[in-house]
């Protein structure tokens, strides 16, 4: 019988967009509206968001077959949507993802000061992504600028598939060097990021507030009416719990406490 892991945690590994950098995951929705519309098929930024998280090509495809979309796309273009349909979209899709990406690589306040607390534990620092590895390029240096570069960064492209997959994790720990799995902390704002973890055998911390399931920037979260913050919270807290999120917090600022429950967790002998 394997003897269970009881010592610390060794990785965390984060996600990007609306975890690390881009307070809301702003980037991604407006660009996903702009494809779209110009098609004449213009989409909710909740349609945008329902998927987010997965590898942008798999994104595309999920929101033009949801039923709503499927039929929109009937009514303007004249035909069922075909893998071909999808290929186009995400063909105008990239340039202008790249375009915008400079835009909304802010680093979300605190991470960067947060991240060398976590390397003085001698935690180490990943990162997975739904973006490809030309979009994560132009996000690494402005990133690295403002104070945050993981030790680790790896795309779908990497590992032949995204989200909720586990080979970036995966990948993460052979590169980074980390074993046991369960020495790992997968953090992202999505429940595919959650789901991700849950596959790779790692724990799993879902961020709320800075993250897509809020969905605004900073200041737009600040302007919301305090009932109308808790509500969005309290939503955003309850679907990453519902995906399996053994921690839930509001940013990544958070997390060294729930690293603490997690080791606590890890020394009465449990596991992800």
């Amino acid at each position: 019988m394997k003897q269970s892991y009881l010592g610390l945690v060794k990785a965390v590994i984060l996600d990007w967009a609306g975890t690390t950098v881009d307070h809301g995951s702003l980037a991604p929705v407006r660009v996903l509206q702009e494809v779209f519309a110009k098609r004449g098929v213009p989409i909710s930024e909740e349609e945008a968001r329902r998927d987010m998280g997965v590898l942008k090509i798999d994104h595309i495809r999920k929101i033009l077959l949801s039923k709503n979309v499927s039929a929109r796309w009937v009514k303007a273009v004249g035909h069922d949507p075909v893998e071909a349909d999808v290929e186009s979209l995400f063909a105008n899709f990239v340039p202008l993802q790249l375009e915008c990406l400079v835009k909304y690589s802010t680093v979300i306040d605190g991470v960067a000061e947060t991240v060398a607390r976590l390397r003085k534990r001698g935690i180490k620092i990943g990162s997975t992504t739904g973006y490809t590895r030309a979009m994560l390029e132009m996000i690494l240096q402005p990133a690295a600028a403002q104070g945050y570069a993981p030790d680790c960064a790896i795309t779908p492209d990497d590992v032949g598939a995204g989200r909720p997959h586990p080979w970036m994790i995966f990948a993460n720990a052979i590169r980074m060097q980390v074993e046991p799995l369960e020495a790992i902390v997968k953090i992202g704002d999505t429940p595919v990021d959650i789901e991700e973890g849950l596959r790779a055998g790692v724990w799993t911390v879902g961020v709320a507030r800075t993250g897509n399931m809020v969905g605004l920037s900073a200041e737009g979260f600040s302007a919301l009416a305090p009932a109308e913050q808790a509500t969005r919270l309290e939503n955003a807290r309850t679907a990453l719990s519902a995906a399996g999120a053994d921690e839930v917090i509001d940013a990544v600022t958070d997390c060294e406490r729930s690293i603490d429950a997690i080791e606590a967790r890890i020394r009465h002998g449990e596991r992800p």
